[in-house]
C-alpha cells in the first residue's frame, strides 16, 4: 500500500478515528493490566492507527506537536511496532509506518533467555518505546535518561488509557531483551529501549 511521497517500505495508516465515546473518567476506572491475550484476534489496521495516534500522534498540525508531552519538547520517544510479520517504526509526522525488519521478533519483547514472559507472544502487536537521548543537549547522562524514561511512561499511559477506552487489553512492561532489540533495529548507544506494551484482546 505504498502511497505518493512514501518509499516502497512505508505504509500510510488510515486517518485516526476520534469517535470513541468513552469518557476519560470511564477509561481511568476501566484501566487495568492484562496478561492473557486471545492470540486468534488480530488488531486491525484502523485500530492500530488509532492506538499510535493516541500514543504519540500529532494533535496540533500547525506546529507538529503531539499527544504526548516531552521534556523541553524534544519529542525523543520513538514507537516500534512488533508483530508476526516484522517490525515497523511509527512516523508521527505523516502518520505512517516504515518497515525496519522482517519476521516475527516478538520473543525479544517477551524477554531474555534468563527471564521471559511468554504471554507476550499471544498479543498480536507489541509497541516498544525507544528514548533517543541524542535529542537532548549533552546526549546521554543520568538526567537525560531520567527524562527519557519519564517521557516513555507518558506514552505508555496514553496506550493504557486508549486500550481501556476501546475494549483492548495491554500491560506496561520494562522486561525485554534490550540488547537484542538494539541489534535488530540498529540503534545507537543513545537510543534506549525503555518500555513496551503488548496489545490485543483479552482471552476470555
Amino acid at each position: 500500500m505504498a502511497t505518493s511521497g512514501l518509499s516502497a517500505e512505508d505504509i500510510k495508516l488510515p486517518a485516526p478515528d476520534h469517535s470513541c465515546s468513552t469518557s476519560l473518567d470511564a477509561a481511568l476506572r476501566q484501566r487495568r493490566s492484562v496478561r492473557e491475550f486471545d492470540a486468534s484476534q488480530a488488531v486491525g489496521e484502523r485500530m492500530l492507527s488509532n492506538i499510535l495516534w493516541a500514543a504519540a500522534g500529532v494533535n496540533r498540525p500547525e506546529d507538529g506537536r503531539r499527544t504526548n508531552p516531552t521534556a523541553l519538547n524534544k519529542q525523543e520517544i520513538d514507537i516500534y511496532v512488533f508483530d508476526a510479520s516484522g517490525v515497523s517504526r511509527y512516523n508521527c509526522s505523516d502518520h505512517s509506518l516504515t518497515k525496519v525488519a522482517d519476521g516475527d521478533h516478538r520473543s525479544l519483547v517477551a524477554g531474555t533467555k534468563a527471564f521471559s514472559q511468554d504471554f507476550v507472544m499471544d498479543a498480536p502487536v507489541s509497541l516498544v518505546l525507544v528514548a533517543d537521548l541524542d535529542k537532548f543537549d549533552g546526549g546521554v547522562s543520568e538526567r537525560t535518561l531520567t527524562m527519557g524514561m519519564a517521557d516513555a511512561g507518558i506514552v505508555s499511559q496514553n496506550i493504557n488509557l486508549f486500550c481501556a477506552a476501546n475494549g483492548l487489553a495491554t500491560v506496561p512492561r520494562a522486561t525485554m531483551d534490550a540488547d537484542g532489540i538494539r541489534t535488530l533495529l540498529g540503534l545507537g548507544g543513545a537510543q534506549v529501549p525503555a518500555l513496551n506494551n503488548p496489545v490485543g484482546y483479552e482471552k476470555k
